[in-house]
């Protein structure tokens, strides 16, 4: 290695890293001032490397088997500072290695070829070009490193796709310029060609400078995109402020306390009412399809639910304080009677039904904290969803108390109590009408289990709907919301894809792994690993459907449908939806038997263009809905040329970068064989998996250049991705919808 050629003079940004650097190894080396390969390894933070032990071997210029901080500042200035050339003779140098022709080493596709012992005495000179099985080796910790797994065969079409494209003159190996020739045709690749295992030794960034642009929400795109919610909000917090106003001055000259308390009651009396609003699921599904749903946030239906529930804490808090202190005063004054007997006791003249109203109170307060303690997210996403779900079912209790404590509150619960008692017991006759059978299960990577259950002749739904499931052989008592993951056209079956996180939902995925035979003459339950189960421990019960922000994708112009991991399921029913709508548009020449498809847009449906993204951490998680995503793709290739409807752009997180060092030649040999074969090497798709995670300013930005018409962006995964997500959505002024998954 050689330091790269340039001024003498050194800049102030390179003395800081210099002297970073040089921090950063004296706190690695030893007494000897030295680092060795298991040093360097373990400030890589690798246990087992190919490509750190051919870089520590690299670096090791006078083969002593260690790396003292001369050696590693020049290997380093010319990987971090040097030219494009400087990088590509490094990683020729990583690719030229001394190794024995094939033999049997069929081992090393699964398990990675052999590494060779620490403590390597001098570096291999290598022949000065690459061969077909130095190739390989390198290209099977390629795999490796990407966490990607690939039979033996893939790894040799693989490795010849790269040595023909490469080896220009066919003379059995790969020259330094025949590789820097086939990396010139992928653009970008050298001069953002890095170690990204190398970051340890690069400087901490600077702070960012402070951003004199307003505050998002200060934005007219974020107000335009949250008008809905913000004026929801504003004339909540009105008819609150003017509910506690009228009815503190109803009881002026009664003193402070008794103002509070009042006022705090009639607002408890709304509040506690529209808790009940918020969660009558079918009514607010009735809403999507009327022209209120353009005007209500139905989508943040129980974020609003979670949000009244803390104003209703609050003000029950405020409201039992001011009484408490009233009473304390009124204790004092009169001296005859303590406190505790305005607490404990009943009054006549304090109010409620018998004059239990303190009684009464004290219990709501008891069963309100009660609640939001065990509503709570960490008790929620920790596997204890069962705590949460038995204290909930306490509204009824608190309903109760709060007609026998509060004179007036039955004049704002009838009507939405009414409509609530109304849905449970449509609910209680669906399931009082009969078990449906599970008739498939299948148990996909990552313990997803994939349940076909029939589906009865009366059950309609929308794209993008959920149901409510219940399985008496997991749990008696227990329903948990999932989506529908097939699409309405299919009349026999509901498909569910259920990913085992909780208690109940690792409990369903356990069930369904025992094998037990079926009872003699009983049919039994079909299993894709060729397990059964009793059928009559394979019912189930449904509630629903209930609707979702999903809804709105068909009524969009240019909709883009972002997935992460099992995120995909709401997105499943709509893609299948779309394929059932193109079979049904699908015309035919009579002559010449050219089929095409007929516009898609029509009252139900005015999308122009649909972009799919999906998200994965690895290879294994794409097998979830491979059959339809390549049923979409046959779909989409029978359209004239140009007139793609469907867009898939498939990323997976684990993968490195096509800049990185150690991924650079895979994903050359990955596009290579994808454009020779027109199929993915990791997913059979058409699509090519792209490494690493999106660019979504390139991503939007592609979208906004393509003018399709309104933009909508619809989002199911992590609460942190969504975040990103919004503010990348708030930046390009398109509207974004995140699924409540």
């Amino acid at each position: 290695l050689c330091p790269p050629a340039g001024p003498s003079t050194m800049s102030t940004e390179d003395a800081e890293w210099l002297r970073w650097v040089t921090k950063q190894f004296g706190s690695i080396a030893g007494e000897d001032k030295e680092i060795d390969l298991e040093e360097f390894k373990s400030a890589l933070q690798v246990k087992e490397s190919f490509f750190a032990e051919r870089f520590f071997t690299l670096f090791d210029v006078d083969g002593s088997g260690t790396i003292s901080l001369e050696e590693l500042l020049e290997a380093l200035s010319l990987l971090v500072h040097g030219s494009e050339m400087d990088k590509l003779r490094f990683l020729f140098q990583v690719y030229d290695m001394q190794v024995e022709p094939r033999g049997s080493e069929d081992a090393l596709v699964h398990q990675g070829p052999a590494l060779s012992p620490p403590g390597v005495s001098s570096p291999p000179t290598g022949s000065g070009s690459i061969d077909p099985d130095e190739l390989r080796l390198v290209l099977g910790w390629c795999l490796q490193e990407s966490s990607m797994a690939l039979p033996e065969e893939r790894l040799g079409d693989l490795t010849l796709a790269l040595f023909e494209a490469a080896d220009k003159d066919h003379s059995g190996s790969i020259t330094f310029e025949e590789l820097r020739e086939e990396l010139e045709a992928f653009p970008g690749v050298l001069e953002n060609l890095t170690i990204s295992a190398a970051s340890w030794l690069k400087p901490p960034s600077p702070p960012p400078l402070e951003k004199t642009h307003c505050p998002p929400y200060l934005t007219w795109p974020y107000w335009h995109n949250h008008r809905g919610n913000l004026a929801l909000l504003g004339g909540y917090s009105s008819l609150n402020l003017l509910l506690f106003t009228l009815a503190a001055l109803g009881h002026a000259g009664q003193g402070g306390w008794v103002m509070v308390a009042r006022g705090c009651g009639q607002c408890l009396n709304f509040n506690c009412a529209l808790l009940a609003v918020l969660m009558l699921r079918r009514c607010l599904t009735w809403l999507r399809a009327t022209p209120m749903a353009k005007v209500l946030p139905l989508d943040q239906h129980v974020v609003l639910h979670q949000l009244v529930g803390y104003v209703v804490l609050l003000l029950a808090a405020a409201h039992t304080g001011a009484h408490v202190a009233n009473f304390n005063r009124l204790a004092q004054q009169g001296g005859h009677r303590p406190l505790t007997e305005y607490l404990l006791s009943a009054q006549p003249q304090v109010g409620g039904v018998g004059g239990t109203a303190s009684q009464t109170g004290l219990a709501l307060q008891g069963l309100l904290v009660t609640i939001s303690i065990f509503s709570s997210p960490c008790v929620r996403r920790s596997g204890h969803f069962e705590i949460f779900y038995w204290t909930h079912l306490s509204y009824i209790s608190i309903w109760t108390l709060l007609i026998v404590h509060g004179p007036n509150f039955w004049k704002w619960f009838v009507v939405p109590g009414g409509l609530f008692v109304l849905e449970k017991v449509l609910g209680w006759a669906w399931r009082r009408a009969g078990g449906l059978r599970i008739v498939e299960v299948n148990l996909l990577p990552s313990k997803v289990t994939h349940l076909v259950i029939e589906r009865p002749q009366s059950f309609h739904y929308q794209p993008g709907d959920y149901i409510y499931l219940n399985i008496p052989a997991i749990a008696t008592y227990e329903w948990h919301p999932f989506t529908i993951s097939s699409a309405p056209e299919q009349q026999e079956t509901l498909w569910l894809h259920i990913r085992a996180l909780g208690q109940w939902t690792n409990k369903l995925h356990e069930f369904f792994q025992q094998p037990e035979p079926p009872s003699p003459g009983q049919k039994p339950l079909s299993r894709s690993l060729g397990e059964k189960r009793r059928q009559h421990q394979a019912q189930c019960y449904l509630d629903g459907p209930y609707g979702t922000p999903s809804r709105r994708i068909f009524t969009s112009e240019h909709a883009v449908l972002i997935a992460a991991g099992i995120g995909i399921t709401p997105f499943a029913s709509i893609l299948q939806s779309i394929i059932y709508r193109y079979r049904r548009r699908k015309q035919s020449c009579p002559s010449c038997h050219h089929s095409w498809c007929e516009d898609l847009q029509d009252e139900e449906m005015t999308l122009r263009k649909v972009d799919f993204i999906w998200i994965n951490r690895d290879q294994k998680h794409f097998e979830w809905f491979l059959s339809l995503l390549t049923k979409l793709e046959m779909e989409q290739a029978q359209q004239e040329p140009g007139g793609r409807f469907l867009e898939l752009h498939m990323y997976m997180t684990s993968a490195l970068s096509r800049n990185d060092m150690k991924a650079v030649g895979l994903q050359m040999a990955l596009d290579l064989l994808a454009a020779k074969e027109h199929k993915d090497s990791i997913t059979g798709l058409r699509t090519r998996t792209q490494p690493g995670r999106p660019d979504w300013d390139k991503v939007f930005g592609k979208v906004a250049e393509e003018k399709r018409g309104k933009v909508q962006v619809f989002f199911c995964g992590s609460p942190a991705l969504a975040k990103v997500i919004r503010e990348h959505c708030h930046h390009f002024g398109f509207n974004f919808f995140k699924e409540n998954f």
